[in-house]
């Protein structure tokens, strides 16, 4: 008996088929208008998605690097609640569902989940592509205005994935309260960018502010390190590109790396890690430098030497993002 496919498998071979029937200019075309609109800086108060042709080429161009991104996010919550997961699931301006299937690769078992967007289309796709995951097809898909007005049912865990970046500063601030009023956890990825990581900043402070506790990236709930201004946290996620993935962004290699950021915060007290690895570790001969975030909290430079044993062999295995020490 072959063994199930997982999520990720799932997903992947669901989206093969999407772009059938749709000509290779079009798919093009919707492409560069998203990247356009997704790289910008100007809010919108109408959808970025408009019709079939737009969240097809948005699934085939985004769904498999925000599934990837948010899944590495949840996973760092999973990691700092290791007791914890979530009973159900609001995931606001979650279009197709990536993080919704990022949640059912992170945590076994079914839930209630609700995805909230404002595009017609994408939910209606969302619903088609989710048709193909047993966990996934009684997910309720609701068109809902994303902003001040908006109203999130209690849940145990709200999702809010590349959503900022489309809302006005009033929009974002209400959303993330809305969102902490809801939730017992609530994750935020925003695009790896300075802009991307002051929004997760911002959206940081307002949950702390409403009593949530920092479980991920961060292993403290105090201010960031990072001054403002000089530089800015974000990881990678390697992403796997499908044939179909390439056909739509136009690339040759079999992968690419899709920089976030992102915040996972909790009104219950985590158990977040001693430190966190929050560049790519620079292997050497002998010695393997880590720059950490840690929790007094300051950012500091690790050498690990040949002499730390078992120690060494870890941060020769450590990864951008990883907890330190594993």
């Amino acid at each position: 008996m072959n063994a199930p496919l997982s999520p990720s498998e799932t997903l992947r071979t669901a989206l093969a088929g999407l772009l059938d029937g749709l000509p290779p200019r079009q798919a093009a075309q919707a492409v560069e208008r998203l990247i356009a609109n997704y790289r910008g800086a100007t809010p919108t108060d109408a959808p970025i998605l408009r019709d079939r042709a737009d969240v097809v080429a948005y699934a085939a161009y985004r769904m498999p690097a925000t599934f990837e991104a948010v899944s590495a996010a949840l996973g760092a919550l999973a990691d700092a609640a290791p007791g914890w997961a979530p009973a159900g699931q609001v995931d606001v301006g979650g279009g197709t569902g990536a993080a919704t299937w990022a949640a059912s690769a992170t945590w076994e078992g079914t839930r209630p989940v609700t995805v909230l967007d404002w595009a017609e289309p994408a939910l209606a796709l969302g619903r088609e592509i989710a048709a193909a995951h047993p966990a996934l097809r009684d997910v309720r898909w609701q068109r809902s205005r994303i902003g001040a007005a908006l109203s999130i049912g209690s849940t145990d865990l709200v999702t809010v994935s590349y959503v900022l970046n489309e809302l006005t500063a009033p929009d974002r601030a209400a959303l993330v309260d809305a969102a902490a009023t809801a939730a017992r956890a609530v994750v935020i990825v925003e695009p790896g960018t300075p802009d991307g990581y002051a929004r997760v900043i911002e959206a940081r402070d307002r949950l702390t502010g409403a009593g949530f506790h920092v479980a991920a990236p961060c292993p403290h709930s105090a201010a960031c390190p990072i001054a403002p201004g000089t530089d800015w946290c974000h990881f990678s996620a390697r992403v796997s590109r499908s044939s179909l993935h390439r056909q739509v962004k136009g690339g040759s290699l079999a992968y690419e790396d899709e920089k976030f950021s992102y915040v996972a915060a909790t009104r219950f007290a985590p158990a977040p890690a001693a430190s966190r690895v929050v560049r790519r570790p620079q292997i050497r001969k002998g010695q393997v430098l880590l720059d950490l975030c840690e929790s007094e909290p300051l950012l500091r430079r690790a050498t690990v030497t040949k002499r730390h044993g078992d120690l060494y062999k870890a941060a020769r295995d450590a990864d951008w993002g990883d907890a330190w020490p594993v």
